[in-house]
């Protein structure tokens, strides 16, 4: 007869069912802010996205002043021959595609490039230190600066021919740079004159060409793109909390010992079976004081309930019962000296056996 120790479904189940439903609700909560988001994919700057980092606002506005807003996220659809170009993320782009792109727009906005984006493009320009987002005035005669006012602008401060805003908007030619898109943000572009300055930036020419460098992009730089810069915030900041919860889960888990359970033997082995496995293991070992010892124990255990004796009884109160009930001393049986070989053993256990036979007579 044997017994399975696999186990069935429905133990596979009870042990499993915990992280399934976990990992199914995260699936649908993601399912569901996914359909319930009100357009764009969420990425800062996005013209589709109305998240508060995203430009959906000012895309609009650009629609309403007769600007048509062509978003593209590969070099490859880039048109800007005649238009302004807008240019999220330069430090993505290689320096010959960004260099080939600016050639062709009539105008070039770029969100706080750094040096190397700067060299391709508007070489007489550097970056410089890093600015706080506050409210800053123009500081300068630019006419989009003047009729905009004061914005609210940080991010990087550029040193060039022409600059505003304590640096945080520089020109140079045909290229603008702004330390940060925070004016052009959905949350930040009611704010001072942050409108007025995006419109006159992006809507000086019938059409602006809205690029946002994207994975797989062949314009990208070779060997410098990172997949964390260019997923959404939001995707990031799920990826994070999902990572957490995966931790916390699995301490959870952990600690959870629960009690003793026990393990049924694979198959049903007979008595004989085991003593014969056993003597055998003592053999192989040289052990004959064990089995000795094992052989004297199991017979004080059965003669101790004959003689009428508890089951610690001292040995001198156990040699002085068998003596009284055979009238011989067995004190070498029972508690004598290890045997000196294999014969000594296998008379041992003949005269534990016969010593049995006597007590039960």
């Amino acid at each position: 007869m044997t017994t399975s120790v696999s186990a069935d479904a429905r133990a596979v189940w009870r042990a499993a069912r915990t992280p399934v439903v976990i990992v199914v609700l995260v699936l649908l909560t993601g399912v569901v802010l996914s359909l319930a988001r009100s357009g764009g994919d969420g990425r800062d700057l996005d013209p589709a996205s109305a998240e508060p980092g995203g430009s959906r606002a000012l895309a609009r506005l650009l629609a309403a002043q007769g600007v048509r807003v062509e978003p593209v996220t590969s070099s490859a659809d880039v048109s800007a021959a005649g238009a302004t170009l807008l240019v999220t993320s330069p430090g993505l782009v290689a320096d010959a595609a960004l260099r080939t792109l600016a050639a062709e727009a009539a105008s070039v906005v770029l969100i706080a490039p750094d040096q190397r984006a700067l060299d391709a493009v508007a070489p007489g320009m550097t970056a410089g230190d890093v600015l706080t987002t506050t409210t800053r005035h123009p500081g300068c005669g630019r006419a989009d600066a003047v009729a905009a006012g004061p914005v609210t602008l940080g991010g990087t401060a550029y040193r060039a021919p022409a600059t505003c805003y304590d640096g945080a908007l520089a020109a140079s030619d045909a290229v603008t740079v702004l330390g940060s898109g925070h004016p052009l943000t959905n949350t930040a572009l009611d704010d001072e004159g942050n409108a007025a300055l995006a419109l006159r930036l992006l809507g000086g020419h019938e059409r602006l060409v809205w690029y946002q460098p994207s994975a797989g992009d062949p314009g990208l730089r070779g060997g410098q793109e990172s997949l964390y810069d260019l997923l959404p915030g939001s995707w990031v900041f799920g990826a994070v909390q999902l990572g957490v919860a995966a931790a916390l889960f699995a301490l959870w888990r952990a600690r959870r010992l629960g009690p003793v359970v026990t393990e049924p033997l694979p198959v049903v082995v007979r008595g004989a079976e085991t003593v014969e496995g056993r003597a055998r293991l003592y053999r192989r070992a040289g052990a004959r004081d064990h089995a000795a010892e094992a052989l004297r124990r199991a017979t004080r255990d059965r003669l101790l309930p004959a003689l009428g004796l508890p089951a610690d009884a001292e040995p001198e109160a156990v040699v002085a019962a068998v003596a009284a009930r055979t009238g011989r001393d067995a004190h070498d049986v029972l508690y004598g000296p290890s045997p000196a070989d294999d014969a000594a053993l296998v008379r041992l256990a003949g005269s534990l056996d016969a010593l049995e036979n006597e007590v039960g007579q």
